[in-house]
């Protein structure tokens, strides 16, 4: 059967079903990646990986709140023997995940040129696209013991071949959809008509899409894909009607988002009955001065102190940390 385009809004009757006693839960996932400026033309050379020496404090702190991160990997990360080591020690453990995440500009092989259109992997020829999945997927499993069955596509940047790429590699789910946000200005996928609950992309229910939870507030927040559209023309548009807080898009990660905002959305995400809330940042940011939003160790404690509140009052709602496998296990797949 035919694989759709995961760049297409899938029909209602595609929505994934858990099973009753799963109730609602939290994947913590983590775009492991390289270091380099955020700011600065994309390149192939200059990244680093020193923040690798932070994650053992951050897996730590993960399980003291009960969090279950799931590190997605890219090919300057399984490269490292300390970060393998670090991770590795986790995954043996049972305290965390492993999936792949694709930085075409730093993933072998390197038959494209460097630029703001090919760091967008679902924009590649299919065999490159493939081809770069294929060598990062193996390199993983090698290094791991494990094979991944998540995916995050680096940038959010989905194709209309990368179902069938995923699910002939035998990834379970995808998280790249970042639901009501558009990047198309920026030659990537538009996701702002996205469902923020899971779904199956295919008819065969083999490939769950999870989508990075984000959720509109205030009073005209039943108009966000309307005015989600508009902004394309009115750039500014989105910017005016938070400052008002008559609408505000409020993404599920401590980068650049208050743990006020995250709360508001947490609730109106449980309170809508979403299965599954997944939170995301980079790596990086677990050391200041690799990303824009950690400049300094103030704002590294900030980050661990938005973690700490925001489970403390999923706690409260009862709401609990799961699994990849429990994802999979729960929506029937």
């Amino acid at each position: 059967m035919t694989t759709g385009s995961m760049l297409d809004v899938p029909p209602a009757e595609r929505g994934a079903h858990f099973a009753p006693a799963f109730g609602q839960r939290v994947l913590l996932t983590v775009d492991t990646e390289e270091e380099f400026n955020w700011r600065a033309p994309f390149r192939r050379e200059g990244h680093g990986v020193s923040h690798v020496a932070a994650i053992p404090r951050f897996q730590a702190f993960c399980e003291q709140i009960g969090a279950h991160p799931v590190y997605m990997v890219d090919w300057p990360i399984v490269q490292d023997a300390a970060a393998v080591e670090i991770i590795g020690d986790a995954l043996r453990r049972g305290t965390a995940d492993i999936g792949v995440q694709l930085h075409p500009w730093v993933n072998p092989p390197f038959d494209e040129a460097v630029n703001v259109f090919n760091s967008y992997a679902g924009n590649l020829p299919p065999a490159l696209e493939a081809a770069k999945f294929k060598a990062l997927r193996e390199a993983i499993e090698s290094a791991f013991g494990t094979p991944p069955l998540i995916y995050r596509a680096g940038r959010y940047g989905l194709g209309p071949h990368t179902a069938a790429m995923l699910k002939d590699a035998g990834i379970r789910i995808d998280t790249s959809v970042r639901a009501l946000f558009d990047y198309s200005a920026q030659d990537g996928p538009d996701y702002s008509n996205h469902p923020v609950t899971p779904y199956w992309v295919d008819e065969e229910r083999s490939l769950l899409e999870l989508p990075v939870t984000s959720a509109y507030w205030g009073p005209l927040r039943e108009m966000g894909s309307t005015i989600q559209r508009v902004q394309r023309h009115t750039p500014t548009i989105l910017r005016g009607f938070s400052r008002f807080r008559l609408l505000e898009r409020i993404a599920l990660t401590p980068e650049g988002v208050s743990v006020e905002e995250a709360l508001r959305g947490i609730d109106l995400s449980l309170d809508a009955g979403l299965p599954v809330l997944v939170l995301s940042f980079h790596s990086p940011s677990l050391a200041p001065g690799h990303t824009p939003y950690v400049p300094d160790e103030a704002a590294v404690e900030a980050l661990y102190g938005w973690l700490e509140v925001v489970y403390r009052h999923f706690a409260g709602r009862g709401v609990r940390s799961c699994t990849t496998a429990e994802i999979i296990a729960a929506a029937g797949g």
